[in-house]
């Protein structure tokens, strides 16, 4: 048995997101857009899905973003520390700008899809492995007719998923998903590998805003439905 259908979810913006700082395992909150950006991603992922189970990394930016989502669906949070972030060891809280200067031999390996030596980095088969193993038993918990929801990172969401679509570690093939954004696989039947198919990739309610990282628009207002009832 296992979930039919698993919706991977991005944390919504923090304040490292929007300086373009490595974040990795540092524990940063949610900034204001970023409480923005969860609420209507939540609102709109809840017009299209009925999740039956959310599970969540122990990071607080990923867990106020699961919070706005399982409030309004009336479901319980799961964390699961294995669904945190790929660490990044001492470049965490550095920008590319750092990176270039201080690491520039590290960084070049690094943005050539290879794994720097030194920094104390996860590899991505590290993340892959454990960020997989985490969803797999949560998915086994439930049956074809039900919807996983996992609210995780970035880097551990791209990870993971290709992972689980069978696609070898060092490949590189998918974009970097925006914050409150999610990816959608569904279990194959029959057979057939690999065990999940990606349906979308990057969904999310970009509609809501001109811009979503810079937050809502001064001159639009969000509908009813994208407010934070409380």
């Amino acid at each position: 048995m296992t979930a039919g259908r698993l919706l991977l979810v991005r944390h919504g913006r923090t304040a490292y997101n929007s300086e373009a700082r490595l974040q990795g395992q540092v524990d940063i909150p949610l900034d204001a857009v970023g409480r923005w950006q969860a609420r209507t991603a939540a609102a709109r992922l809840l017009t299209r899905h009925e999740p039956t189970a959310i599970v969540v990394s122990d990071l607080s930016r990923a867990h106020e973003t699961a919070s706005f989502l399982a409030r309004a669906a009336g479901l319980a949070l799961s964390v699961d520390a294995r669904l945190r972030e790929r660490a990044f060891g001492l470049w965490e809280g550095l920008t590319g700008d750092d990176l270039r200067r201080d690491w520039a031999d590290e960084f070049a390996v690094w943005r050539a899809g290879g794994q720097p030596e030194g920094v104390g980095a996860e590899t991505r088969a590290e993340v892959a492995q454990r960020v997989r193993e985490g969803i797999l038993e949560h998915a086994a918990a439930l049956g074809p007719d039900d919807t996983l929801v996992v609210v995780s990172h970035g880097s551990a969401i791209s990870c993971a998923v290709g992972d689980l679509l069978g696609m070898p570690t060092d490949w590189h093939g998918f974009a970097g998903m925006l914050n409150a954004h999610w990816t959608e696989l569904v279990a194959t039947r029959g057979d057939f590998s690999p065990s999940w198919r990606m349906v979308g990739y990057n969904l999310g309610p970009t509609d809501a805003s001109t811009d979503w990282n810079a937050g809502p628009d001064s001159t639009h207002d969000a509908d009813a439905e994208t407010r934070d009832p409380d």
